[in-house]
């Protein structure tokens, strides 16, 4: 009985590697993705299941000692054979192309999310080693620490400040790239309360281990209750403070800013490339 429990903990440990990814989808995006790699493989199976047991099923039967089997060696062709072998591979990438053609724009990462309620505006700023998000209509800002309302579609800009990097919440869907001088576009949404990983899928350098973030997704009257609180309390991500992160080479425990300075992130889109001071120079001049 030992032997038996041991075995079935052996057998279950690969399943644990499925919490907080992408086949444990918390919103509509991440949802439709689980469906299109559930299907492709499907697709898939379809061919390499059968293909295997034709293959045992063949040296079985051709084995040396089966005397019953039919030794050909001048056959060359059959068109039949030709048939078969071709199309079910033709039927199986018709069908793997359909599903990619249909989810690539069901799943578009700009395109908004059907819904009745406004989506939550939120930019994306990745900074070495840390992740800045700024709630323009909140006017408000945190560091490594991503604040949503669950059941409400959240618009995301995404761009970089440094080098490339990756934006990526596996349980509620599509990563993109943030790169410097893109103003990228990401529609997600979080269908129930919970706290979800965040990370960089792209390597940047040393500090891409320390490029983390929570993703906490809470009721619409809480969201609110904590942008009145982030309101009234922290520094202002003006200029300066904006200077003095940037140059913060290093990870960052969560942090909030009570109040940020309008077109911040906006400069440091149209400043690609620029040193981090001709940057916030620009921001500070729109202030």
């Amino acid at each position: 009985m030992p032997s038996a429990r041991r075995l079935t903990v052996l057998l279950l440990l690969p399943l644990a590697a499925c919490g907080q990814g992408v086949l444990d989808p918390a919103g509509p995006v991440a949802a439709g993705e689980k469906t299109i790699l559930l299907n492709s493989l499907a697709i898939m199976l379809a061919i390499i299941v059968p293909t295997i047991i034709a293959t045992l099923a063949f040296a079985w039967w051709f084995r040396a000692g089966n005397t019953r089997a039919r030794y050909r060696p001048d056959w060359a062709y059959s068109g039949q054979l030709e048939l078969l072998v071709w199309s079910i591979p033709l039927l199986a990438v018709i069908f793997l192309a359909g599903i990619g053609w249909v989810g690539s724009h069901q799943l578009e990462p700009s395109r908004p999310l059907a819904s009745r309620q406004p989506a939550l505006q939120v930019q994306v700023v990745s900074l070495d080693w840390k992740w800045l998000f700024i709630y323009p209509d909140q006017g408000v800002a945190t560091i490594n620490r991503l604040v949503i309302p669950a059941g409400r579609p959240v618009a995301f800009r995404i761009t970089s400040a440094t080098v490339m990097n990756s934006f990526f919440v596996p349980q509620l869907g599509s990563q993109i790239y943030a790169m410097s001088g893109m103003d990228a576009k990401l529609h997600l949404q979080a269908d129930k309360p919970g706290r979800y990983r965040g990370l960089s899928a792209h390597y940047s350098g040393a500090g891409f281990a320390d490029m983390g973030f929570a993703v906490d997704a809470v009721p619409p009257q809480q969201f609110a209750q904590w942008a009145a609180t982030t309101r009234g309390a922290g520094p202002v991500l003006d200029g300066r403070a904006f200077l003095t992160l940037a140059a913060r080479a290093e990870a960052m425990a969560p942090t909030s800013f009570r109040a940020v300075q309008p077109g911040l992130y906006d400069a440091v889109v149209r400043q690609a490339g620029a040193p981090v001071h001709e940057q916030v120079r620009h921001a500070g001049r729109e202030d």
